[in-house]
C-alpha cells in the first residue's frame, strides 16, 4: 500500500478549492474544470463534479452534506481560531479542550462538511 486519500463529489469544486487554499494553505496538486486535488502535509483531498459520464455510477452522486468530517492538525489552535473567526468562517463548534487532550474547534466548509481544527496533546 502507498497512500490513502479521499475525494468528495460536489457542485462546489471551485468554492472548496478556494476555502481550503485560503484558510488552510492547501497546495493545488492538480486542477481541471471538473476536478481539483489538494495537498496539506502528507494528506490529499479531491473535489469532483457529479454526474460525469466518464465516471463509474458510484462516483456520480453528489455528497449530501452529512456523515463526513475532515480533521486538520495545527500547532496553535488558539491562533487558528482567532484567524478564522476574523475571516468570518462559519465556526459551528467553539474552541474546546476534550478530556482526552485534544484542543479543537469546528468550522463548516462550502459543502457543509465539518472541519475539525485540532491541536493534539504532546506525544499524541
Amino acid at each position: 500500500m502507498k497512500n490513502l486519500w479521499s475525494g468528495i463529489i460536489t457542485e462546489q469544486v471551485q468554492a472548496s478549492k478556494a476555502f481550503y487554499v485560503q484558510h488552510f494553505s492547501c497546495e493545488v496538486l492538480f486542477e481541471s474544470d471538473w476536478f481539483v486535488l489538494l495537498q496539506l502535509g502528507g494528506g490529499e483531498l479531491g473535489f469532483m463534479l457529479p454526474n460525469l459520464d466518464a465516471q463509474a455510477g458510484i462516483f456520480r452522486t453528489a455528497f449530501n452534506g452529512s456523515g463526513l468530517w475532515i480533521t486538520i492538525d495545527v500547532e496553535n489552535v488558539e491562533a487558528q481560531f482567532e484567524r478564522l473567526q476574523q475571516s468570518n468562517v462559519d465556526i459551528v463548534e467553539p474552541l474546546k479542550r476534550e478530556a482526552w487532550g485534544d484542543y479543537h474547534f469546528v468550522v463548516r466548509d462550502p459543502n457543509g462538511i465539518g472541519v475539525d481544527v485540532v491541536e493534539r496533546p504532546a506525544g499524541a
